[in-house]
Formats: structure tokens, sequence, C-alpha cells
């Protein structure tokens, strides 16, 4: 999963680049309550870890869902190479989503209070960072 993650951050580093974009300018934060959250959920033990995953996960492969919609209702000939690649990364994280499950996440303390406010916060951020 680590690995994949990384490639994923390269390709839309890579992306930005190319398409003269930024990132939000609350990356900085994100990346503080990211590790804030993964260590939390952590100390819950690797249930806890692997709830944070399906959290997390489910919520990211909407997203890429929603940014494909959209792509497609635009252009999506223009689009042919990003819509590829958003797929196959939404693929990859649905993998990692039942890697949590097959790995006991369902199991983890108060596991829909948990994943239900790990995915808020997560579409929080989504929000947020489309904006700032």
């Amino acid at each position: 999963m680590w690995d994949q993650e990384k490639e994923h951050l390269k390709k839309f580093n890579e992306l930005m680049v190319s398409n003269r974009v930024r990132p939000t300018a609350l990356l900085p934060f994100w990346n503080v309550v990211g590790f804030a959250l993964g260590f939390g959920t952590a100390l819950l033990g690797r249930k806890g870890a692997m709830a944070c995953t399906v959290a997390v996960e489910e919520t990211i492969s909407n997203h890429y869902n929603n940014q494909i919609r959209a792509l497609m209702e635009t252009d999506p000939e223009k689009h042919k190479e990003l819509l590829q690649t958003i797929k196959t990364f939404r693929d990859e994280e649905m993998e990692h989503h039942d890697t949590g499950l097959e790995h006991d996440a369902e199991l983890a303390p108060a596991y829909f209070l948990l994943k239900n406010t790990i995915q808020v916060g997560c579409r929080a951020a989504v929000y947020l960072s489309e904006r700032i």
C-alpha cells in the first residue's frame, strides 16, 4: 500500500507542475493531521489502524469517482489520460479499503463511530482543499 501511495503522490505532483496548478495552502496542516490520525488510530491497535484505512480509502475513492464524473461530463477525450490515471488510483485505493476489511477493521472499538468521524473529517478536508 505504501509504495502505491508514494506513486500516487509522485504522479499528482507531476500533474500539478504540468498543468500549472498549485497544491492547497492547507497541505502542511493536512500532513500533520494525517500523521496524527494514523498515529492515534494505531494506538487502538491493528484493527483501529485498519478502520482508519477503510474510512480514508472509501472517502478518497468516492472523491475520485466524483472527479471522474466531472471529467466525463466535460470532455472525456481531452482528459483520457487523466481519467485513466484517476481510475487506476481509485481502484488501488479500493484495494487498500478491502485489505483493511480483510484485516478486521470492522472489529475495531466503536468501528462505525470511528469510521464515520474519520470520513466526515476527510470530506471536510477535500471541501476545504478545493477552495483554499
